[in-house]
């Protein structure tokens, strides 16, 4: 069973005032199963975007939501064009937005980094 959105927005808005980062609801969508868009200003003029991640990408049935960064980097008016293009689609969708110098969105579990480097090859048994 998935948290209901309104749920989840509070606790990822506690999460970052807690982290002393600041945060608020821009758009508030469906209190049960509204998609959750978060939007992080760096306070440098670039934002990031983070949005759900496609189903290929959520472990099955696990519950948890799933985030992919859509966006790096952008200026104001790009996201906020990207937000009302959503929000044609989805009108009960959330657009939280997260104030933090360091970029942090305080999504948990972390977001999907499309351009992030793949994680490091282990062998086992190690060779010696």
């Amino acid at each position: 069973m998935r948290l209901r959105s309104d749920i989840f927005v509070a606790a990822l808005l506690r999460r970052a005032f807690g982290e002393g980062a600041h945060g608020g609801v821009v758009h508030r969508g469906d209190d049960t199963a509204g998609a959750v868009f978060v939007g992080v200003d760096r306070l440098d003029g670039t934002h990031d975007l983070y949005a759900p991640a496609s189903q290929a990408l959520s472990e099955e049935g696990d519950g948890d939501r799933r985030f992919e960064r859509t966006a790096s980097r952008i200026d104001r008016p790009a996201l906020l064009a990207r937000i009302a293009s959503e929000r044609r689609f989805d009108s009960d969708l959330w657009f939280v937005e997260i104030e933090d110098r360091q970029g942090r969105s305080f999504i948990e579990p972390p977001p999907f980094d499309p351009e992030a480097p793949p994680p490091p090859v282990i062998e086992w048994p190690p060779r010696l």
